[in-house]
């Protein structure tokens, strides 16, 4: 996109923009994160801030740099959090070694599974993604990090360096379990689900339910919600299951139509005691699914 005055970027040049960059825009959140669902929170914090900015009349020159730039600091922000929270995000030491061809090193980030790029540093995983995943140049990835030239080429060659070591190692990750109550209240609300019985449904939501149908809007209130479990019940294209999206419980939208069996969506349910309180649903994200690491409550992959 051609540089732009404040004049001639606004909410509805956002928008329009967001229609091809959104996917791209996650696969960076999520690399940065290890996790699809984080980068999709990251996504969001990114959009609003860049509407704040815009309602504060920013003058933006080179949009797409500019909101990369907006999801980079907000992505470092939602790791110190997290950092501070969990307190178990730590920096690896990294050894430099003899760089290949960038096509190589293309492949080789763009094959890297999420938990590959928690091991690099924030820089280094920046710098690859930026680079190797997405395709930006050095200057436009120094202008989204802030990072010089130098510090940008350091960083790179030492994510690479990383991922290429990591690449050569097996992926050791435990199979991811449920709790029996959390098992018996997310099977209870597949089984109704599948059974097109939304009454028994709608009884197990909070008044005050939130709903977010990631890509297409937002709902609040039971009243309000119980709209969008009437649009299932007319759908037939869905059938749920229980499941694991980046080692978290989730449910798996499949579309029992078509042969090859594989997700389509995921539902991220929260509950407060018996009742439902939240429910994301990714079924019009397709690009989450990209990188997700999907397992059922088997344990097999998918």
């Amino acid at each position: 996109m051609d540089a732009m005055n404040i004049s001639q970027f606004d909410r509805a040049a956002l928008e329009a923009m967001l229609s091809g960059l959104r996917p791209r825009l996650h696969r960076y959140c999520a690399r940065m994160a290890g996790s699809v669902i984080d980068g999709e929170d990251i996504v969001q914090e990114t959009l609003l801030k860049a509407l704040q900015a815009l309602d504060g009349r920013a003058a933006v020159g080179r949009p797409e740099q500019w909101l990369f730039r907006i999801a980079h600091n907000a992505a470092q922000d939602h790791l110190r959090r997290r950092q501070r929270e969990r307190s178990r995000i730590a920096e690896a030491d990294m050894t430099t070694i003899e760089d290949p061809s960038g096509n190589a090193d293309a492949r080789l980030a763009t094959a890297a599974g999420l938990r590959s790029f928690m091991q690099l540093s924030v820089a280094q995983r920046s710098a690859v993604i930026l680079v190797d995943v997405l395709g930006l140049s050095l200057h436009e990835t120094c202008e989204v990090s802030g990072a010089t030239l130098a510090a940008t080429k350091a960083a790179l060659h030492r994510g690479r360096a990383q991922l290429r070591l990591l690449a050569a190692e097996p992926e050791q990750v435990a199979a991811p379990r449920l709790d029996a109550g959390d098992e018996r209240r997310l099977r209870r609300y597949v089984d109704l689900f599948n059974a097109r019985d939304f009454d028994a449904v709608r009884a197990l939501i909070a008044e005050d339910i939130r709903l977010d149908v990631v890509n297409r809007t937002r709902m609040r209130g039971k009243a309000e919600v119980s709209i969008y479990f009437g649009n299932y019940d007319r759908a037939s294209d869905w059938a749920l299951s229980l499941g694991f999206v980046d080692g978290r419980p989730a449910i798996l939208i499949r579309n029992p139509g078509e042969s090859d069996g594989a997700v389509r969506g995921f539902m991220l349910v929260e509950w407060s005691g018996e009742q439902i309180v939240h429910i994301r649903d990714f079924r019009y994200a397709p690009w989450c699914l990209v990188d997700a690491q999907i397992s059922t409550v088997g344990g097999a992959s998918s």
